[in-house]
């Protein structure tokens, strides 16, 4: 194996190792984000299995004395000969040129949507706690202080009254 093959598989099992599956997974909120990461995370382990178990085992050199023996020298060194000629071509990457380009733009989207996701996670959050305030005081309130928080009904029920409009 040329050694620009076993550099690449070291380094996507090293990828591999530090890449924080779950903390990333926890991020998710739809159930198709969470279909679409498993699926991703399928495909990367089975890519990076078959890098390891294919590309990452060195062949066992041989070992021409012993054939010489059982063999004859002329005939295993004529096999010798050719099997020396013969040039193994080198691993040239034309794919990730390809894809780095959309790879690079689809993690600047996802940070995109992720600062989105945050904000209106942060958003939600002030919702649901005016919401939950709001019903803890729902009982004792009165219309002045529900109208103090939301000046635009006031204004609104104060033009259907000045305008005789009672909703019928």
């Amino acid at each position: 194996m040329s050694g620009t093959v076993k550099k690449v598989t070291d380094v996507a099992f090293k990828v591999g190792k530090s890449i924080d599956w779950d903390g990333m997974a926890k991020l998710l909120v739809s159930d198709e984000a969470r279909r679409e990461f498993s699926n991703l995370r399928r495909a990367f382990d089975e890519v990076n299995s078959q890098l390891q178990t294919k590309f990452s085992q060195e062949p066992e050199p041989i070992d021409w004395d012993y054939y010489r023996k059982g063999i004859g020298p002329r005939l295993v060194d004529m096999y010798k000969e050719h099997y020396e000629s013969i040039e193994v071509p080198k691993f040239v990457d034309t794919v990730t040129p390809q894809y780095k380009a959309k790879f690079d733009s689809l993690l600047i989207e996802l940070k995109e949507a992720e600062e989105k996701s945050l904000k209106e996670s942060e958003r939600l959050e002030k919702e649901i706690a005016e919401v939950q305030e709001l019903k803890k005081k729902l009982s004792t309130m009165t219309a002045d202080e529900y109208f103090e928080k939301h000046p635009e009904l006031r204004k609104k029920f104060d033009d259907e009254i000045r305008n005789d409009n009672w909703g019928y």
